[in-house]
């Protein structure tokens, strides 16, 4: 019985999926563009030609604005003399850090709660289920602002902060997606045979789930990113001097006008990785789902 629940369940075979990405232009165009950040990321010290704390008096006009884009600072400077292209290059490290440790925790916390609530049932359904209908009722942005304020910002709080507001979506996913397994035949063998909870969690169940899982952790990364480059342009996000996309934004924004490139660079480094994962979110979400095969 076991080894034919496990032959049923959804399975992920991670060099097929890999190909099939790489045959779609728009999964690969956003597997080049998540790729070449996180290089940028790890690489930073030795890419980043500039600190992205270090000071130029020359770096700034005489009458103290910020210097446009040139062949020694690449995207120009910004309001106190620092080379743009390098705090961006560091910032990539943040926005990841964040995108990543962020959404991990909101899709393990989410996946936990909505598989517990699916199986169980019961009053631990109705517990669960009713908190993350709570906490679905407040505005995402307006609760992570709120526990921003709350706690002192910092870049592991903030991670934190965003995971607690994103696990409400994927929870219910899952929670919709249990329901429909523990109800196949398999599921309800196993438990007259008496297998225990864990085991047809773990063994049976998740296995049907990780695709969507996958799917959903991969377009959540986009989510968390926004959700940084906002929290952080409202400044409560990471705080300077640590170099973000979206800090960037608010430390120079006040030079819209006159240094366009201030905003209108990190702002369209944050659009592009947000897009990449969306990108590959879309295609994975193709590739994944049982529905969808053969079509592509």
């Amino acid at each position: 019985m076991s080894q034919t629940v496990v032959e049923t369940g959804a399975s992920v075979n991670a060099p097929s999926v890999m190909a099939r990405l790489l045959r779609r232009p728009l999964a690969l165009t956003g597997l080049v563009i998540i790729a070449a950040v996180v290089l940028a990321a790890a690489f930073a010290p030795w890419l980043a030609p500039y600190s992205p704390y270090e000071q130029f008096f020359e770096g700034l006009t005489i009458e103290g604005a910020p210097l446009p884009p040139s062949t020694q600072f690449w995207f120009g400077t910004d309001l106190v003399g620092r080379d743009l292209f390098s705090r961006l290059i560091y910032g990539a490290r943040t926005s990841l850090v964040i995108g990543v440790v962020a959404n991990g925790i909101a899709v393990a916390i989410g996946s936990l709660v909505g598989i517990t609530a699916g199986y169980f049932r019961g009053w631990v359904d109705t517990v669960l289920m009713r908190f993350t209908d709570l906490m679905m009722a407040f505005p995402a942005l307006l609760l992570a602002i709120v526990l921003a304020a709350i706690f002192r910002p910092s870049l592991w709080i903030v991670a934190l902060v965003i995971a607690m507001v994103n696990w409400v979506q994927i929870a219910r996913v899952t929670y919709t997606e249990t329901r429909s397994v523990a109800e196949r035949d398999f599921v309800v063998a196993e438990r007259a045979m008496g297998a225990a909870a864990g085991r047809i969690l773990f063994r049976h169940i998740l296995p049907h789930l990780l695709s969507t899982i996958i799917v959903w952790a991969t377009l959540g990364i986009a989510t968390t990113v926004l959700l940084e480059a906002t929290l952080s342009f409202l400044g409560i996000g990471v705080q300077p001097p640590i170099p973000s996309w979206g800090n960037i934004i608010f430390e120079n924004q006040t030079y819209f006008t006159s240094a366009p490139w201030l905003v209108f660079i990190p702002g369209a480094a944050i659009l592009a990785l947000a897009l990449a994962f969306n990108l590959v979110g879309d295609a994975l979400r193709d590739i994944l789902d049982p529905t969808q095969q053969g079509r592509h």
